[in-house]
């Protein structure tokens, strides 16, 4: 059943908050109905007889596995949900999966998502360090006009860190920000995790410049930041002071992404939260076998190597146990939006969804004749056979 497994998995990645799971494969099934709602930081399983209603929570690491059992063999229709977008999963009865999304006038979590627009992370009126080191709020905590789309893009990257912390009891994190640069969301993760949410945040800045590790270690002494600090240093073979907990990376060019993603795998860390940019590699190795079209517009080329490259790097983290997801990001700095790449440890995965993973891989590596460099350096520092079973031109 590993196709199933694939779709259901899909299916979370894409943050569905509703599943309806229906139509009974004996008629004699006593459950007819189950509904699986997104809470929190939790799973709400209700499954409804003919004159009952039994509800179950379970945590969001094991619900693929749940999903799965309650599936598998037993119900032959699921529809998820999210606004404006239902996907459709129909099983036949010999287990053949047939998959379909359409557009749907059912606005769930509409106003939940108007009310986190409007409850920002971090509060106007309140005295946020980083904020008024960025031109973002005055000296009293009033927002600038001019800079308002800064402040919700940044509130962005917070939530985006806060749908997977919130859901564990963190009291100390140990962090790396790869390719720092100026630091403004390094420093911004510190007052958040210091005096939001407060959990003792453990954080290393690295880059190789000289004058803006010197700048930015001012900035942490000038607000008294003490268990934040900068380093002049490379992403490549870095060795970190402590277990790390999570890493971040944004704007680490090209290449610099991969050995930052490499990284935290090899150091098994629970969090990576990536916002990759300049991505030449594959554009310049792309030899499509077939599909040629897709290589003779330059424009095209380009973008397309760029998105192979975040869903080789997503399949990679997914095929190393991390369940990840692409989400859109606005940027505050570079281009008008970016894709983040979210990759949160689990607990169990199969090892049949992590062939899958890699099959998906191999398949597109050899049509276009490409070998990236974070698929290399598993290789080459990690006895796995599974990472070798293809072969280039």
């Amino acid at each position: 059943m590993e196709e199933l497994e694939l779709y259901i998995q899909n299916m979370l990645n894409e943050e569905m908050i509703k599943f309806v799971i229906s139509k009974p494969k004996l008629k004699k099934e006593e459950i007819k109905k189950i509904v699986v709602e997104k809470k929190q930081n939790y799973y709400q399983i209700s499954k409804y007889s003919d004159k009952q209603v039994f509800h179950e929570n379970v945590k969001e690491v094991f619900i693929l596995e749940k999903l799965k059992s309650i599936i598998q063999n037993n119900y032959l229709q699921v529809n998820a949900f999210k606004m404006n977008t239902e996907l459709i999963l129909l099983i036949s009865k010999d287990g053949k999966c047939h998959f379909k999304r359409k557009k749907s006038d059912i606005n769930l979590g509409m106003q939940n998502e108007h009310n986190r627009q409007k409850n920002y992370i971090l509060k106007e009126g309140k005295i946020i360090e980083p904020l008024i080191e960025m031109g973002i709020f005055t000296h009293d905590g009033k927002i600038i006009n001019a800079m308002y789309d800064k402040y919700k893009q940044i509130n962005r990257f917070l939530e985006i860190i806060d749908d997977v912390i919130k859901e564990e009891n963190y009291k100390e994190l140990n962090i790396i920000d790869f390719g720092c640069g100026k630091s403004y969301l390094t420093f911004v993760v510190y007052y958040y995790l210091k005096e939001i949410k407060g959990i003792k945040g453990n954080i290393i800045g690295l880059d190789l410049k000289e004058d803006v590790i010197k700048k930015c270690n001012a900035i942490a002494k000038k607000y008294n930041y003490e268990s934040l600090r900068f380093e002049v240093g490379d992403i490549n073979n870095y060795n970190a002071p402590f277990k790390v907990d999570m890493v971040l990376t944004l704007h680490a060019c090209d290449i610099a992404t991969d050995y930052a993603l490499y990284n935290a795998i090899k150091w098994q860390e629970k969090m990576i939260f990536s916002v990759p940019c300049c991505q030449h590699e594959l554009n310049n190795q792309c030899q499509p076998t077939n599909l040629k079209i897709l290589s003779e517009y330059g424009i095209i080329k380009e973008r397309m190597c760029a998105l192979f490259t975040d869903a080789i790097r997503a399949n990679l983290l997914e095929y190393e146990g991390y369940k990840t997801q692409l989400l859109e990001f606005v940027d505050f700095e570079h281009t008008p939006k970016n894709i983040l790449i979210r990759a949160v440890k689990k607990q169990l995965v199969s090892k049949n969804y992590r062939l899958l993973k890699l099959e998906e891989i191999h398949k597109l590596m050899k049509e276009f004749n490409f070998l990236p460099t974070l698929y290399k350096l598993l290789i080459n520092n990690k006895e796995d056979q599974d990472l070798e079973k293809i072969s280039f031109k």
